[in-house]
């Protein structure tokens, strides 16, 4: 499975930086790709990438700050299992920065790639590929915050929406998370485009409790 990082080398080019391998590993997160608990072979993954290890031990330690991976004395480097106060952060920090996003008047193009985000989700759905779905959901609200036409922002949402993907994997059946909010997503859209800005960012506040919900449920069913 790491050897598949192979084909993420051209992004490097001809300058391979820890910055440019952490953006690699951070986006394979959010994609999925890796699992809470597994650790990283420093060799595999160099290897798989072209770069030292020295180059790699960099990226690992820019990923750590950002409490996507742990570094356990004498074991190695593992992909961090959120906690639930993490989630709890987590969704006030999303409600911030797309409570935000959704009261902006949306150019066309962007809402043009805010739809073809929900259309991949409809497009795995139908292929039964619950992890692509989600790959495409964490799509849909990374374009969703891009609105507030920050890049500060965007790259905040990039690091929140990977630590977030480590929580999906919680989740014993994805379908029954993710499938239920490839249609909110389109109502939510809706709202956006149709110029009620208050509605959408009602609606938002809704569709983020009921998924924080399902989460905190997730990880302490008494709770």
């Amino acid at each position: 499975m790491v050897a598949d990082l192979s084909q993420d080398r051209p992004r490097l080019g001809r300058s391979s930086t820890a910055e440019r391998v952490a953006d690699i590993l951070r986006d394979r997160i959010s994609e999925g790709f890796f699992q809470p608990g597994q650790r990283l072979s420093e060799e595999s993954i160099s290897e798989a990438l072209g770069v030292s290890r020295n180059t790699l031990r960099e990226a690992f330690r820019l990923l750590g700050h950002e409490r996507l991976l742990d570094h356990r004395l004498n074991r190695g480097v593992f992909v961090r299992l959120p906690s639930v106060e993490d989630v709890l952060d987590l969704y006030r920090v999303r409600r911030v920065l797309e409570g935000a996003a959704v009261r902006r008047k949306p150019s066309e193009e962007a809402l043009t790639v805010i739809k073809e985000a929900v259309a991949e989700a409809r497009r795995a759905a139908a292929q039964d590929d619950w992890q692509r779905v989600g790959t495409a959901n964490i799509r849909f609200h990374q374009t969703l915050v891009s609105l507030n036409e920050s890049p500060r922002i965007d790259e905040a949402m990039r690091q929140l929406l990977a630590e977030l993907r480590l929580v999906f994997h919680v989740m014993e059946n994805p379908r029954a998370f993710h499938e239920p909010f490839i249609e909110r997503n389109l109502t939510l859209i809706g709202l956006i485009e149709s110029g009620r800005p208050e509605e959408a960012a009602a609606y938002l506040d809704d569709y983020l409790d009921h998924a924080e919900r399902l989460l905190i449920h997730a990880y302490e069913p008494n709770r």
